[in-house]
């Protein structure tokens, strides 16, 4: 665990002090006000309108006007962001040969694996801490079920969790940081998408094995505050199976 540890301190320490790390900082907590304000302004013109309609008043909700589509958007930015902030994890150290220093230290192929991907969730978990405010602020001035708030940072950080071990596995095919995040976002994208198909397949084994797939099927259940044990599964599987193609990579690096 020591190694472990070393190795996600590191990791953090080279995104808090890198550009690339507070560029995706800036712009992360940037687009998520915006969208906060964007959500207020809307549910406020909602708000009003029901002024002169009393039968639309019992529709304006806190939870659906403004927390769903703040976290909707939120998957987005983490989409766009996680291939860039796991790009470099090893990619970097091959570039730059700093991955044999490692490779020939007592340092498990998994440790490092681990490591890495300890350090990413710990940045991950900065950028997520950076919504706190708004949603104390919510709390304070509106009546948002906490229920649902709480499933939705649960499930935004499992899915978070997920696209950092995609890339950190993309990481570990390439040298290139470009090349790491093509593959990276391609892959998030198609975990993404790959639900859509099933609304073109017809009822069977198939259609159901493409709709469990998709990360949208799972994360809207947690966006409606439902925790179910076999969304945290599927997100939990995922994790694990990169981290493990990861390790193998790794482990294939030492006998190159």
């Amino acid at each position: 665990m020591r190694n472990i540890f070393a190795i996600g301190r590191r990791e953090l320490s080279a995104y808090m002090t890198a550009p690339i790390g507070w560029i995706i900082l800036c712009g992360f907590v940037l687009m998520f006000g915006f969208f906060f304000v964007v959500g207020l302004l809307q549910y406020d013109q909602a708000a009003a309108d029901a002024v002169f309609n009393p039968y639309a008043a019992d529709q304006i909700n806190v939870n659906d006007m403004i927390v769903a589509p703040l976290f909707g958007n939120m998957l987005v930015i983490a989409l766009l962001a996680a291939p860039a902030l796991s790009m470099r994890l090893i990619a970097e150290d091959r570039r730059t040969r700093a991955i044999d220093l490692l490779l020939t230290s007592p340092v498990r192929s998994s440790e490092i694996v681990l490591g890495k991907f300890l350090g990413a969730i710990g940045f991950a978990t900065v950028l997520v801490s950076t919504t706190f405010l708004y949603g104390a602020i919510l709390m304070l001035l509106g009546e948002p079920d906490p229920g649902i708030m709480f499933a939705n940072y649960v499930g935004f950080i499992l899915l978070f969790g997920t696209f950092m071990a995609t890339g950190l596995f993309a990481s570990s095919l390439t040298e290139n940081q470009v090349v790491a995040l093509i593959v990276a976002f391609g892959l998030n994208l198609l975990l993404w998408i790959v639900g859509w198909t099933g609304g073109l397949m017809d009822e069977g084994a198939l259609k159901s094995t493409v709709e469990y797939l998709s990360m949208l099927s799972h994360f809207e259940q947690l966006s409606k505050g439902v925790l179910r044990l076999q969304d945290i599964v599927y997100f939990l599987t995922f994790i694990g199976f990169f981290l493990f193609a990861s390790t193998q990579r790794v482990e294939a690096l030492r006998w190159r």
